[in-house]
């Protein structure tokens, strides 16, 4: 593979120390804490959902593969030696959290240990962007693995091609420590801890940070990184491509891209996309089949190739690789339909840009879609609320229904006074139809009552890993 210089920052010396994961079965920790696990660490935490009694597969399967768990009241912090590894959204009154202090346990965030672990790899790979950063980090670690590659990968959601009976939970990959594939957070800023060899940048938009605040911080992790593949599809990722110190650039609507396509070659069908793959820089073409629906899915494909054609795989053989993709876990995973015509689709969808594109794949074929949303959180929706309503009001035709619950809260200080009321009447007031129910479960009984032939229902949400239950909950009663 190609390479490119970069200089890691420093990094606090990990070597050797028990790692402890507060919240270690959320879909950031999960992946990271099998990462340390494999990577010789010993590895223990604690979750407050195993408290609770949910999820209780993904605990045992932990217990079962070498993870000392503990109930979250600190029990689980014995030695002094160990590193607290919880996100800066942990509060110091959890428990974990105040008996580490009390201990003067070294403390790391999640961003914090990734960081240390990519940028001691001596090739790294990092997918920034507000949207799509899963889809194609599972892209790149798939095209790496079937071209002969062996990459470590940290992703943020389970990847298909990669679950096995002895894994059912691969949301990493354990490979070689010196090949390095990871998604980068941009919503709490942490994108700036990484120096990658390669770093692709997606799209930028809104979700968690003003515009400005994104064009610095996106802007500062192009000009960091070795060679960037950027989307000449987003006006915004175009232009930091001037920050970039060398660059590969994708975009499916843009012609003097270096990796496009064919104008007029996108065929849709319900469960994929094909296209005609263009090489600008050698002129050659390739046909892309992907076993994914959407425009959005074929940009990814696009970014995950550009990626790859950066560290010297060729554009033919990751063409290739991407017919045989099998996706990931929750984006725009169909849970079935049912004898009476009706599919269940779970989906990852939680900002304007992600929803608005699971809708437009929804709408580029026949019947009425009712999207159920769960919004993850009341300051996520207070930031973008304005947008995400627009967008479900924009997309969704006259006979289509957006049904809401609450948000997502389990528990803190977070402001609670702005909810999912005033995103129902900004639906309303943009022509759109949607009903606000507070209760998940009872928006499961309306989604079934509402259900008819030929509809699509799509389960919307994160932070969240009950919604696929609750999406095929939703499919087993329809069936």
């Amino acid at each position: 593979m190609t390479s490119a210089l970069h200089s890691p920052p420093e990094t606090p010396d990990i070597a050797g120390r028990p790692l402890f994961f507060c919240g270690i079965g959320g879909s950031g920790m999960l992946p990271l804490a099998q990462i340390a696990h494999g990577s010789g660490h010993e590895v223990a935490g604690s979750d407050r959902s195993r408290d609770q009694g949910r999820t209780p597969s993904k605990f045992e399967w932990l217990e079962a593969n070498g993870y000392s768990l503990f109930p979250q009241d600190g029990s689980g912090i014995t030695s002094a030696d160990q590193i607290l590894i919880a996100s800066a959204a942990v509060e110091d009154t959890v428990p974990d959290a105040a008996r580490a202090k009390e201990k003067q346990l070294s403390r790391m965030t999640r961003a914090e240990l990734l960081s240390t672990f990519f940028n001691q790899a001596g090739y790294s790979i990092a997918i920034g962007g507000t949207s799509g950063k899963s889809t194609v980090t599972g892209m790149i670690a798939w095209i790496l693995s079937d071209t002969g590659h062996d990459p470590t990968v940290m992703n943020g959601a389970v990847m298909k091609n990669f679950v096995s009976e002895d894994n059912p939970f691969a949301s990493a990959r354990i490979g070689n420590p010196a090949l390095f594939v990871s998604e980068v957070d941009e919503s709490d800023g942490s994108i700036a801890l990484y120096r990658p060899t390669i770093g692709v940048l997606l799209n930028v938009s809104l979700d968690h940070k003003s515009i400005e605040e994104l064009r610095v911080l996106f802007g500062d992790y192009v000009a960091a990184s070795g060679c960037a593949a950027i989307n000449f599809d987003n006006k915004e990722a175009r232009d930091l491509a001037r920050r970039a110190n060398q660059y590969v650039s994708f975009g499916v609507n843009s012609a003097d891209a270096d990796i496009t396509v064919e104008p007029g070659s996108i065929a849709h069908t319900p469960l994929g996309i094909g296209a005609a793959i263009v090489d600008t820089r050698k002129r050659e073409v390739f046909a892309l089949n992907l076993p994914m629906p959407g425009e959005h899915n074929l940009a990814n494909a696009l970014a995950a190739i550009a990626a790859v054609s950066a560290a010297g795989v060729e554009v033919e053989a990751a063409v290739g690789a991407l017919r045989n993709f099998a996706g990931l876990a929750r984006r725009f995973d169909v849970v079935g339909t049912s004898k009476s015509d009706i599919t269940v689709i779970d989906d990852f969808g939680h900002n304007p840009e992600k929803c608005a594109a699971t809708l437009r794949t929804l709408k580029s074929t026949e019947g009425r879609v009712i999207a159920f949303f769960q919004p993850h959180g009341y300051g996520p929706l207070k930031q973008m609320g304005d947008e995400l309503a627009q967008v479900f009001a924009d997309l969704s035709g006259e006979e289509d229904i957006t049904i809401m619950c609450d948000p997502v809260y389990f528990g803190g200080t977070v402001d609670r006074s702005e909810g999912t009321e005033r995103i129902i009447k900004l639906i309303e007031d943009a022509g759109g139809s949607a009903e606000h129910i507070p209760s998940r479960d009872d928006c499961g009984n309306r989604l079934v009552e509402l259900a008819k032939p030929g509809d699509r229902i799509v389960i919307m949400g994160a932070r969240d890993d009950t919604l696929s239950s609750f999406a095929r909950s939703v499919y087993e009663r329809l069936s």
